[in-house]
């Protein structure tokens, strides 16, 4: 139970990276931050404590209990996905920069034409 709440507060600190601050390189760090932490709480919903992998035995008369293979999947996925995310966040952080001169959203704003 305390892996849950230890995601759950990564999670709220990316999050409060993303809501507080001006700076678009740190709101991309934030939001990497709630990748990861959502990335963690798949691989936890996945864990069975004593389980083995699934592969069936046949020949086993025992009851075996399975870790289940797709929140490791998902994972895999939403890690490629992330990056790409981030990628192209980071792209646009660039091109921001090339025509601002800056970082921060609030000069942005004010410098809009």
């Amino acid at each position: 139970m305390l892996n849950y709440i230890l995601c759950f507060i990564l999670f709220l600190i990316g999050l409060y990276g993303v809501l507080t601050r001006k700076n678009i390189i740190k709101i991309i760090i934030g939001l990497g931050i709630m990748e990861y932490s959502l990335n963690l709480f798949f691989i936890l919903m996945g864990y069975i404590e004593g389980g083995v992998i699934p592969i069936v035995d046949l020949s086993s008369s025992q009851p075996i209990k399975y870790v289940d293979p797709l929140p490791q999947a998902l994972v895999l996925t939403s890690i490629v996905i992330g990056l790409a995310t981030t990628a192209l966040l980071l792209a646009i952080a660039i091109k921001l920069y090339k025509k601002y001169k800056t970082f921060d959203i609030d000069k942005i704003n004010n410098l809009k034409g």
